[in-house]
């Protein structure tokens, strides 16, 4: 499985003097710090070129699928801001501008960081009323501005860290008092030392989990842009909202490439919760029992493995529709946002199931699964928010404005569920005034993201049965999925609870004698760290514990000063 077609870049880093710098006891910032250098090395392993940025070329997705997100989360988002969205939005106007070309250079080979600034503090998803401002003077030049506080752009790093830092910001675009339409325009942010005149930024508190970052609130106050800094034309867009979808086009991009990252998540968990629960014995020495013997043990870690090799089948069915030039562009946005959905679905389930069964072990840090969950929270909201993605896709599904690609086995169990889901938002939808109306938002809304879940894992199946992917981990996934709709399928598909549970058993206990190989297959141990998975890992862990020894003396049965009480009143507290 895994890693053929997926060549491993990085393997000469996990062991580097870079990358096994123990970080448990490093300040937050220098951790910080650590995570730029991390992000540059991982980034010059690929030694991405500008046509690897258009062209979207496998070695841009390879990038998205490296394990080495699982040695610092931190650095893969950098990273995947500084490739994707930086350099990728500036690169798509060098053809035109050749002056471009240098900075892009710069960005691919680390000699600069880029950022990319569009959310801000009081618009989040609502991203066609950001309210930053860039005005065009009579020298040509722009001034760029924060009008009010909720115009803040919000979590781009922007503080300096060591290398001079340019960012793609985008704001409106205003000609003779006139707004027309946003555009991106290539600010300097700082030198690597100091922040430029009039560029402000407010280091936010570090986030709880995840590997830290310098997530910042940064604010413009009559930053003066020379003309070249604005990328396309002055000229007023015919429609504006299309203008904008076409200017942050390469967040569609991120959606799914940031969506990939969940499958070295998910191989991770596999890999863990499979040598730790071998490696964990109860009962007494003469009849130790290794806990992968139990079935509760057995069930997330079994789940997650076969999430794992179907979501690998759906990633390169999704990432070839997704480069089809000739697919309507809509649906191949909804592809995009309906392959983040359950990519992140999915490695969340694993990230809680596996993690809970390890115990108090699964609650640090240093055994990666909780940090990992925690980043792939950022990730679900990075890029396209998973439900802001889900009520935009089935609305316009609903209305007809497009299809998605039917399903391959429709008769299959998982777009019999597909359909009925919609059917009845279709029924719903018939009887209301408008898409916006209140009985929309009542009744449609709380139940998009669960409809686009469904039209995912349709697809899902279809892409492991047409890539022969194990029919056992096929089945696994697929009672898997019934479970999270139980009540629909013992109401629509005959299946009652017995039938479903039955269902799932046969698939686990055909899945596990065969766990090992898949996990061995899965080849993601060299960038897993955690000290649970082997005895070895684990004695080294401890050995390079902070110690605290002493000489101190403590009598525990000390006299506690009774002079004077009387031997009534120490009586009646006991």
């Amino acid at each position: 499985m895994s890693s053929e077609g997926y060549p491993r870049r990085t393997l000469h880093l996990p062991h580097s003097p870079l990358f096994s710098t123990l970080v448990q006891y490093m300040d937050h910032n220098e951790r910080a710090q650590l995570s730029y250098e991390k992000a540059k090395a991982i980034g010059l392993s690929y030694d991405m070129t500008i046509d690897d940025l258009l062209s979207l070329s496998p070695k841009f997705w390879q990038m998205h699928n490296d394990p080495a997100v699982l040695l610092d989360g931190g650095s893969i988002t950098l990273l995947t801001i500084q490739y994707n969205l930086c350099a990728g939005t500036i690169a798509r106007y060098a053809g035109r501008r050749p002056e471009l070309i240098p900075l892009v250079e710069d960005l691919l080979q680390y000699r600069k960081h880029g950022q990319y600034m569009m959310t801000e503090l009081g618009h989040g998803l609502d991203i066609g009323n950001i309210e930053t401002t860039a005005t065009l003077l009579s020298s040509g030049e722009f001034i760029l501005n924060s009008p009010t506080p909720a115009s803040a752009k919000f979590m781009p790093p922007t503080v300096p860290a060591g290398l001079p830092c340019v960012a793609v910001v985008f704001a409106k675009l205003i000609v003779n008092g006139e707004d027309r339409g946003h555009r991106p325009f290539l600010v300097p942010l700082n030198d690597g030392k100091q922040m430029c005149p009039g560029v402000q930024s407010k280091l936010l508190p570090f986030r709880g989990g995840p590997n830290p970052l310098t997530h910042s609130m940064t604010t413009f106050r009559n930053v003066r842009l020379p003309r070249g800094s604005l990328l396309g034309s002055l000229e007023k867009p015919a429609d504006m909202h299309a203008n904008l979808m076409d200017i942050i086009h390469r967040i569609t991009i991120g959606t799914i490439a940031l969506g990939c990252l969940a499958l070295p998540f998910m191989q991770c968990y596999a890999t863990i919760g499979t040598m730790y629960s071998l490696r964990r014995f109860i009962g007494p020495p003469a009849r130790r029992t290794p806990i992968l013997t139990f079935r509760t043990q057995q069930a997330p870690i079994l789940a997650t493995t076969a999430n794992a090799y179907v979501m690998q089948a759906l990633q390169r069915w999704a990432i070839k529709q997704f480069c089809d030039k000739n697919l309507d562009g809509r649906v191949r946005h909804g592809i995009a946002a309906i392959f983040k959905g359950v990519m992140v679905q999915h490695s969340q389930q694993g990230a809680i199931g596996v993690s809970e069964r390890c115990g108090a072990q699964g609650l640090f840090a240093h055994n990666q699964m909780t940090c990992l969950h925690n980043e792939m929270r950022g990730i679900a909201i990075a890029e396209g928010d998973v439900l802001g993605l889900a009520i935009r896709l089935v609305n316009e599904l609903l209305l007809g404005r497009y299809t998605m690609p039917p399903p391959a086995n429709p008769d299959s169990l998982l777009a019999r569920h597909e359909a009925g889901l919609f059917a009845e938002l279709r029924e719903i939808i018939k009887g209301v005034p408008h898409h916006r109306s209140a009985e929309v938002n009542r009744r449609i809304l709380p139940h998009c993201q669960p409809m686009m879940e469904a039209i995912g894992h349709r697809m899902a199946y279809d892409a492991a049965v047409a890539q022969g992917v194990r029919p056992a981990l096929v089945e696994l996934y697929v009672a898997g999925v019934v479970r999270l709709d139980a009540a629909w399928y013992a109401e629509h598909a005959a299946l009652g609870r017995a039938a479903q549970l039955e269902m799932e058993t046969r698939a686990m206990d055909a899945v596990l004698p065969v766990l090992g190989e898949l996990v061995k297959e899965m080849d993601v141990f060299a960038y897993v760290t955690a000290p649970i998975v082997s005895d070895e890992r684990w004695g080294a862990f401890v050995d390079g514990l902070k110690t605290f020894e002493g000489a101190a003396r403590v009598d525990v049965l000390e006299p506690r000063g009774t002079l004077g009480v009387q031997p009534e009143m120490v009586r009646s507290h006991l």
